[in-house]
């Protein structure tokens, strides 16, 4: 099994506008155009991890149910007074 850290390179097709933008943008953050899109990746797939297990935890929770009260019984008579 490779290393949880072991890093492989991946090819994109972008335009040259978009790559032109990208570097500037890069520049900006002191970082590479590869650093600048690794770290975004990064990021989306780390909130959708966190999305996915809060949605699992509110999934156990309905399932479990909570708890209401104890609700009275009551005679139909009382409840119209009659």
């Amino acid at each position: 099994m490779p290393a949880v850290d072991e890093k492989q390179n991946i090819t994109l097709r972008l335009s040259k506008q978009t790559i032109q933008k990208a570097r500037v943008l890069a520049a900006r953050r002191s970082t590479s155009i590869s650093g600048l899109l690794t770290s975004q990746i990064e990021d989306l797939a780390s909130s959708e991890d966190d999305y996915q297990r809060a949605m699992d935890r509110a999934m156990a929770r309905m399932k479990k149910g909570f708890p209401m009260g104890e609700i009275p019984k009551l005679e139909r008579d009382a409840l119209h007074e009659r």
